[in-house]
């Protein structure tokens, strides 16, 4: 078996970059401190990023095959456990290396190379997110992060769905996110639409829980929960998910505290207005 040292020099090897990529992401646990290595070796960081541009021309018409979504998945792989590593988490972001992702994230077609594409994208944003930090936050919100888990959400596989949610629900718990979509009313109702959406296609315990939490602190905001008296869906309101929540003790909290925000119009206690 090749060294661990061995493997991360095939990397800016053309020739041994495959096997290189497959061996690592496999056995990343075993190589310590990874992250960090692969963000200042030479040449390591530009040999991932290349391995990513070079799908770009397949993606539209859509022509990926499943061999090649393995290999740039194994890239992005590592790509993660630069994103997830607290020396190497903002240097990642200040780059604005997951601008390179937004392209895989932008793809419609459902066929199962692009969708492991997808959910791998969406592994490495949600990496980022992961631990609370504003400036992540600050930073996804001035580029198109939102409108693309939207369409992820809309129409993903339901473990793309989930890790898309749990992106926006990152993004809802920080103020500066909160405060973000709750701008306007447009930005609202397009992540309450999604929202509303995936509630009526009966979701999984785990993507429900994420719903219920983007609900829950969108009541966090006067306008918001103003608003949700209104489109909060019916099936939330009622004892639809009784049984599939039996036993999650914690999102019966919050769909309870949700339902006890949206009582009262808290905008017009407050003398405010809504949307």
């Amino acid at each position: 078996m090749q060294s661990p040292d061995q493997l991360l020099h095939d990397l800016c090897n053309p020739d041994l970059r495959e096997n290189a990529l497959l061996e690592i992401s496999k056995k990343r646990d075993l190589f310590q401190d990874l992250a960090p290595f692969l963000w200042k070796s030479f040449g390591t960081m530009a040999a991932l990023l290349q391995e990513i541009v070079s799908i770009y021309p397949v993606l539209s018409p859509p022509a990926l095959t499943s061999a090649q979504s393995n290999r740039v998945c194994n890239a992005l792989a590592l790509l993660q456990c630069v994103a997830s590593h607290l020396e190497t988490r903002m240097l990642f972001l200040r780059a604005h290396i997951p601008l390179y992702l937004y392209p895989f994230l932008n793809t419609t077609n459902k066929s199962r190379p692009f969708e492991y594409l997808r959910l791998t994208s969406l592994g490495v944003i949600g990496a980022l997110v992961k631990v609370d930090d504003t400036e992540v936050i600050r930073f996804l919100l001035s580029t198109e992060i939102i409108p693309l888990c939207l369409r992820t959400m809309e129409m993903g596989s339901e473990l793309s769905k989930t890790v898309a949610t749990f992106i926006v629900q990152k993004i809802l718990l920080d103020d500066v996110g909160l405060e973000y979509i709750c701008t306007t009313a447009e930005r609202f109702y397009a992540v309450g639409g999604v929202l509303a959406n995936m509630v009526a296609e009966t979701p999984s315990p785990r993507l429900l829980k994420h719903i219920i939490r983007c609900y829950l602190r969108f009541s966090d905001n006067p306008r918001a929960c103003d608003a949700l008296r209104n489109c909060l869906p019916q099936v939330l309101k009622d004892a639809t998910f009784d049984a599939c929540l039996h036993e999650d003790l914690t999102t019966r909290k919050w769909l309870h505290q949700l339902l006890l925000n949206v009582q009262v119009p808290r905008v017009l206690m407050q003398g405010g207005g809504g949307f």
